[in-house]
C-alpha cells in the first residue's frame, strides 16, 4: 500500500514515453489554432511570448529535479548534514538550503533593480540569459559525481534561476499589454509556461536514466540561445505594435513605448535599488495585497514540499529517489497543463480573476486534509500536484494579471520585490515552522500535522485573494 504512489507515477512515466510525439504534434496544431483567434495584429506578439515563457519555464523544470535529485539523494547517502552539532536529515537540510535562497533573492533584487533602470524588454533578456550560459558550461564540468559544495551552489542557482527569468519574462510582458489584452492573451501566453513545465519535466522524468546532469546544461544552453533570438524578435514587434495607428487615426502614443531607459514620472533611479520595490509595495494596500497573496503561498508551498520530500524520504531508497522526483513533476505539470487548457481563460474572462486567485489555496487545502488523513505516499506525492498543478497554471496567470493596471514602476521595481525577496522571506518562515515542529516531534509522524499549519494560513489567503480580486475590478 505504502509503494503504490511509485508504481502508479512509474506506470504514467511509461505510458507518456509512448505518447510523448503524439501528443506533442497535438498540442502544437492547438497552439497554432488558438493563436490564429486573435487579431492579426496580436498574433506574432502572442506567439513570440509564448514560446519564450515556454523555454523559460521548460529550463526551470530542466534544472528542478536536477538540483533536488543531487541534493537529496547527496545528503541521504552521507547520513544528513551537520551545523554546529545539529544532524539534521535531507530534508531538513533542504530547508536550509531555502533559507540561504532569500539572501540570493536579496541580491537578485538590488540587481534586476538596478538593470530596469537602464534596460526594458528584451534587453534584459538578452544580459541575464548571457549571465546564465556561463553558469550552464561552467556547472556542465563538475555537476557529474558532485561533492557537497556543488550541490549546494547548484540548488541556490536553480532557483537564482526562476526568479531572475521569469521576472524578467513578466515585466517584459505586463510592460507590452493594457488590461484589455491581459483577459484575452494571459491564458494562452500563460499556457506556454505550463506547457513548458510539462515538457521539461518529461525530457527529465522519461529519459532519467540517460539523461546526464552535464548533458543536460549543454541542453539549457541551446534553449537560452533560442530565448534571446525570440525576445529580440518579440521587442521588434511590442514596439512596432505600440508606435502603429490607434483605430485608424493618428500615430499611437501609448505612454508605455519610449526609449530604453526613459522613465516615467513617477520613476526615479535614486536611493538603495534593492528599496525601491519595498516603497512601492508598502504604500499601496492593492500592491500588499499581492504581498500577502504571494507570501501566503510561499509558506504553504515550503511546507507541502518539505512534507512531499519527507514522505519519499521515508518510503524510498537510492535511485528510487532521484527517479521519483521527477516522474512526480512531470505528473504534475500534466494536471497543470489540463488546468491551463480548460480552466484558466474561461474562469479568468467568464468569472474574473478574483475567482481564478481561488482555485490553488482550496485545491491545497483539500491535499493538505488528504495528507493529514493518510500520510503515505501517493498522498505525500500528491501534495506536489494539488500545490505546482495549479500554481503553475490558473493561478500565475491571475496573479501576474493583478499587475496590469499599475504603474510602470510597480510593474518592474515593486514587481521585483514581491518576486524576488517577499517569497523568499515567506520561505524561510514556512522552514522556521517546519523546523521547530520537525524538532519538537522527531520522526516522520510529526510530519503530518503540518498540514493543520498550512490550513490556518490557506484562509488567511483565501481573504486576501478576495480583496485583491475586487480592487482589480475597480482598477480596470
Amino acid at each position: 500500500m505504502e509503494l503504490a504512489g511509485f508504481a502508479f507515477f512509474e506506470g504514467f512515466m511509461h505510458y507518456l514515453g509512448m505518447l510523448q510525439w503524439p501528443l506533442v504534434a497535438v498540442f502544437l496544431v492547438f497552439i497554432a489554432w488558438q493563436i490564429k483567434a486573435f487579431a492579426p495584429e496580436e498574433r506574432l506578439q502572442t506567439a513570440l511570448m509564448f514560446f519564450y515563457f515556454f523555454l523559460v519555464i521548460t529550463t526551470f523544470w530542466i534544472l528542478k529535479p536536477i538540483k533536488k535529485g543531487l541534493f537529496i539523494s547527496y545528503y541521504k547517502g552521507v547520513g544528513g548534514f551537520d551545523l554546529l552539532g545539529w544532524q539534521m536529515d535531507a530534508a531538513q537540510a533542504e530547508l536550509l538550503a531555502k533559507v540561504l535562497n532569500m539572501a540570493v533573492a536579496a541580491a537578485a533584487v538590488a540587481v534586476f533593480t538596478l538593470l530596469a533602470r537602464s534596460f526594458r524588454r528584451q534587453q534584459l533578456t538578452c544580459i541575464l540569459s548571457a549571465f546564465f550560459i556561463l553558469c550552464y558550461v561552467a556547472y556542465s564540468f563538475i555537476l557529474d559525481g558532485a561533492g557537497g559544495g556543488t550541490v549546494w551552489t547548484f540548488y541556490l542557482f536553480g532557483d537564482l534561476f526562476s526568479t531572475m527569468m521569469v521576472a524578467t519574462f513578466f515585466a517584459f510582458l505586463n510592460d507590452s499589454v493594457d488590461s484589455g489584452s491581459a483577459k484575452r492573451l494571459y491564458g494562452l501566453i500563460g499556457l506556454g509556461g505550463v506547457s513548458g513545465g510539462f515538457f521539461g519535466s518529461a525530457v527529465v522524468g522519461v529519459n532519467v536514466k540517460s539523461l546526464s546532469p552535464a548533458l543536460s546544461m549543454w541542453l539549457c544552453v541551446a534553449i537560452a540561445v533560442v530565448i534571446v533570438l525570440i525576445a529580440l524578435a518579440a521587442g521588434r514587434v511590442v514596439s512596432r505594435n505600440l508606435a502603429a495607428p490607434a483605430n485608424g487615426g493618428e500615430e499611437g502614443s501609448d505612454s508605455r513605448e519610449r526609449a530604453p531607459g526613459a522613465r516615467t514620472p513617477e520613476s526615479s533611479s535614486h536611493g538603495n535599488p534593492a528599496l525601491e520595490g519595498a516603497r512601492l509595495a508598502l504604500r499601496s494596500p492593492y500592491l500588499l495585497s499581492v504581498v500577502a497573496i504571494v507570501g501566503l503561498y510561499e509558506m504553504v508551498s515550503t511546507i507541502m514540499d518539505f512534507q512531499f520530500t519527507s514522505t519519499v524520504l521515508h518510503y524510498l531508497d537510492g535511485p528510487e529517489i532521484g527517479e521519483h522526483f521527477p516522474r512526480v513533476f512531470t505528473f504534475t505539470n500534466m494536471v497543470a497543463l489540463v488546468v491551463q487548457l480548460f480552466l484558466t481563460s474561461l474562469v479568468m474572462t467568464r468569472f474574473g480573476v478574483g475567482t481564478a486567485l481561488l482555485f490553488l489555496p482550496v485545491a491545497a487545502l483539500l491535499g493538505s486534509a488528504g495528507f493529514l488523513v493518510a500520510p503515505v505516499l501517493l498522498m505525500g506525492s500528491l501534495l506536489n500536484t494539488t500545490d505546482n498543478g495549479f500554481s503553475y497554471s490558473i493561478n500565475q496567470s491571475a496573479k501576474e494579471a493583478l499587475y496590469v493596471p499599475t504603474t510602470r514602476d510597480e510593474k518592474y521595481k515593486a514587481k521585483a520585490f514581491i518576486d524576488m525577496f517577499v517569497q523568499r522571506f515567506a520561505k524561510a518562515l514556512a522552514v522556521g515552522l517546519s523546523l521547530l515542529i520537525t524538532t519538537l516531534f522527531a520522526g516522520y509522524s510529526s510530519i503530518r500535522w503540518l498540514s493543520l499549519v498550512t490550513a490556518v494560513i490557506l484562509l488567511l489567503w483565501i481573504l486576501a485573494a478576495r480583496y485583491a480580486g475586487r480592487v482589480f475590478i475597480e482598477k480596470e
